[in-house]
Formats: C-alpha cells, structure tokens, sequence
C-alpha cells in the first residue's frame, strides 16, 4: 500500500505553497497519496481535498467568531480523517490557529508533524513556541532569522527559503499588451486582498480612492488583480464602480505583469507585498481590520511595520496606512503626489530591489520536500543542525 500524506493549507497563499511541495516531493518519493484541505493549485497537483480553503476564508477575530460553528465543523471533518486514515506524515501549512490545534489532535495520534511557514512569533505571541514545542515535529521556515528561536526552544527547524523567488519572476508579457493598451499608458493596480472580510472592508476604499485619482488624473487606467474566487461581479456588488473604468486581471502570470508594468499600486498588507517587491514595484499599502481585531492586534503586536515587503527589507520602504489611515481621500492625494514625482518612483523602486537579495537564491520547494522524505523514511530529520546555503 502507498504512504499517505495529508497536507493542508487554509488560505490560497498557503495553496500555492503546499502545491509546489508536492510536485517536488513527487519527484523525489513518486507513489505518495495525497489528501487534505486546500484549492485549485493543491488539486492540480494530485491532492483530494476535503476542505476547500474558500470555506475557511476568515480574518480577524469578529469573522472567526461569527464564523465559530462552522470552522469547529471543519476541524472535526480533519480530525475524523485522521483517525480513519491514520497517514504517515500531516504537512500543516501556515493557518495557524487552525492547522496548530489540528497538529495537537495527530500528536495524540502519533502522527508526525511537519509545520511550513513559521507563525509571526517575532511580530506578536512568542509564547506559542511552548505550544508548537508539544506538538510539531519539525518546522520548515521562510527566513533565516527565524531559525535561532526554533533552536532555543528545542524544536527541530530549517530554513528552507522563501518559495516566492522562483515563482515570481519578470512577465513575459507586459500587462500593456495583455490589456490592449498604449505602452505609454499610467496604471495603476488595485489588490483588495481575498479574503471575504477584506474585500468587505477594502473595495469600498478603493474604489472612491480610484474615483479621487481619476478626477485629478484623467488619463490613469486602473487594473484590478482578482484573486482566486474573486469575481468582478462579487466586488460589484460590495461597490459599485459604474463611474470608473476598470480592467481584470487573474492568475500569477497575470498579476506579476501588472505589479511589474503599473506606475503604482494599491496594495492591501499580505504576501501579495512581498510579490510586489521582488519585481521592485511602488505601491502603497493599506489594510483595514474590524474594530475588535484591532483592538486586541494592536495591543499583542511588537513590530512597527506590518507590511511584509517592509519587514524583509528592514526598513519602511514603502508607506503603510492602517485603520484610521487607510483613507480614501489621504491614499489619492499620496499616489497623486508619487505619480507626478518619477524620481520618487525610481528611489522606491531601487530600494526594493534589495528584497529578492534579502530572501536568497531560492528552491524552497525542494528543501521543504526533503525534510518531508526524510520524515517519511525516517521519522525525523537526519540533521536539524543543518544550515542552508541561503543562510550565509
């Protein structure tokens, strides 16, 4: 009988993540049976999903909340898979509050667990490490400077790399062509986020900015980045924009064309900014949370910056409006001002360039498929001393 592995990724970023360990663990160990919870990307690679990671698609503490019964469902729907196929390896991947409950039930399986994408412990609630310490087997993690903290605690740990610096790549086709317009053509790309919450809080705000930009900058076309299922017709009907002219975009390809060819982006906080970074694009970041969230968010975080392409570059690279910031009328007059200044544009560019630098020279796809067959062949990872090249 083949070895089962069950994988599960509660967000599409995590999808997309736990796809590319699969085909790379299917090159190393070919047979593997795959199943768990995940979208488009982990099904295409051969995994039957129970759990479509639209269903889990919540943020903030308001929507886990509200959305309590459900989600407790779910979790039950895994946990029951687990006793009933018992595999050799769960591969939880990000998701945490979820997938570290879900790592607690195989431990008092005795399943082996491999954990990808370590939880922001440096930004906010270290004390989840005695938790993961009780029930992870190994944590495979993004950036070198989350290693020492794994090490310290006793928790097997490497660092893999970040998967984005070989899947984000410059366009082969520019987004001017794509879309049918001039090259001289100003863009400016819209990326509400994916989530339900987040398109809720976020397209109303982009919207009336767009609308603010237009007025003082007629010739500026705007180019929507949908995520994976998102559709013009669900933003429609959070905002109308029947007094905008809008173009959509889909896919990667897609989306890495227009963040590479946009004069600017608006840009909602999550790994989007990281991908918009490695291809050196300006862009301003915003992000709106439910008043409870940030409430409780503001009180336990420990970083200033939360934008992901700031954090790796260790310094504010690009500005960030939170909350009370994330204004219509303050985003248009900032872009207005970045547009009509290239040089400020060409400065944020240069300074982006160093976040591909930052995040090494890539094949994380392959490290995180390696630890995963040793902990198939052997129960644990050969050496959890080992430092990867990316390290230096």
């Amino acid at each position: 009988m083949s070895r089962h592995v069950v994988i599960c990724a509660g967000e599409s970023s995590g999808d997309a993540l736990a796809a590319g360990l699969v085909h790379a663990l299917g090159d190393l160990e070919p047979g593997l049976r795959y199943s768990g919870m995940g979208g488009t990307q982990m099904r295409a690679a051969g995994v039957e999903t129970l759990i479509d990671v639209e269903e889990l698609a919540v943020v903030g503490l308001v929507d886990v909340l509200v959305n309590y019964p459900r989600l407790r469902r779910l979790f039950r729907r895994m946990c029951t898979h687990l006793e009933a196929t018992r595999p050799d390896l769960l591969v939880l991947v990000d998701y945490v509050e979820f997938n570290l409950r879900l790592a607690a039930h195989a431990r008092r399986l005795g399943i082996r667990v491999l954990f990808y994408v370590s939880p922001q412990l440096w930004a906010w609630r270290p004390g989840r490490i005695r938790r993961i310490r009780r029930c992870v087997d190994a944590m495979a993690v993004l950036f070198p400077f989350e290693t020492e903290m794994y090490r310290q605690a006793g928790i097997p740990v490497r660092y893999v790399g970040n998967p984005l610096v070989d899947r984000v790549q410059p366009p082969r086709i520019p987004v001017h062509e794509r879309l049918g317009l001039p090259g001289d053509t100003r863009i400016v790309g819209l990326l509400p986020g994916s989530r339900s919450g987040e398109l809720k809080r976020h397209w109303p705000l982009l919207v009336e900015t767009a609308l603010r930009l237009r007025r003082s900058h007629p010739d500026l076309e705007f180019v929507v980045s949908l995520a994976p299922g998102v559709t013009a017709e669900r933003l429609a009907a959070l905002a109308s924009a029947q007094d905008l002219r809008l173009h959509f975009v889909g896919g990667d390809a897609a989306t890495h064309s227009l963040m590479a060819g946009a004069d600017l982006l608006l840009i909602a906080s999550g790994t989007a900014t990281l991908e918009a970074g490695l291809l050196r694009a300006p862009m301003l970041v915003f992000y709106r949370m439910g008043a409870l969230s940030h409430a409780v968010f503001s009180r336990l975080v420990k970083v200033k910056d939360i934008a992901l392409v700031n954090i790796v570059a260790g310094s504010r690279v690009v500005p960030e409006y939170l909350q009370k910031d994330a204004q219509p009328e303050r985003l248009a007059a900032d872009a207005a001002t970045l547009l009509d200044q290239p040089l400020d544009l060409e400065r944020m560019r240069e300074r982006l360039g160093h976040v591909r630098e930052r995040l090494g020279s890539g094949g994380a796809d392959q490290r995180v498929a390696e630890m995963a067959r040793e902990m198939l062949l052997y129960g644990h990872l050969q050496d959890t001393t080992a430092v990867t090249a990316n390290e230096d």
